[in-house]
């Protein structure tokens, strides 16, 4: 019985689940962020390519 009242008491549990969600919610904001700075990444890179590969092969001499 007096586990019981004492669970009832204490507020571990609580704040545990509160910083869970917290963390949650930023890994999830990092997710986005890392997709997004990818994609803009990969963009970047093919228009390199593209511009190297148009250099290389009209330039010509």
């Amino acid at each position: 019985m007096n586990l019981l009242c004492r669970l009832l008491r204490e507020e571990d549990g609580p704040t545990a689940v509160e910083y869970a969600v917290m963390l949650s919610l930023i890994i999830m904001v990092c997710v986005g962020a890392v997709q997004l700075v990818g994609q803009t990444t990969q963009a970047s890179f093919a228009d390199s390519r593209d511009q190297i590969a148009a250099a290389i092969g009209g330039g010509g001499s």
